[in-house]
């Protein structure tokens, strides 16, 4: 059974720093998609942050996960991990494609 974490992001700095590295943080969570260990991503609104759907087998997964991401490697961010239990919908979570 899958273990969902929803992580927010933070930015420590303006914008402007943050976009020099948005490429390769970007590049990074397309791999976990094919991976199948993220559901999606995305940028806040006003853009202060971003926030990470996760889906694992085992909870020390995420820390992994996270500790290779170009703007935790920077220390660009400040980090909220809220470990998830989706009860409605959770089919279409679980349905979601993943990797052989």
């Amino acid at each position: 059974m899958a273990l969902y974490a929803f992580v927010a992001l933070k930015y420590r700095y303006p914008l402007e720093r943050m976009l020099k590295t948005t490429d390769r943080h970007r590049a990074y969570l397309r791999e976990l998609l094919v991976q199948g260990k993220m559901v999606a991503s995305g940028p806040f609104v006003p853009r202060e942050g971003g926030g990470l759907l996760l889906r694992v087998e085992e909870e020390s997964e995420i820390a992994s996960i996270l500790a290779k991401d170009p703007f935790q490697l920077e220390e660009l961010v400040e980090t909220t991990i809220y470990k998830w239990a989706p009860n409605i919908g959770v089919e279409g979570l679980d349905s979601l494609p993943r990797p052989s």
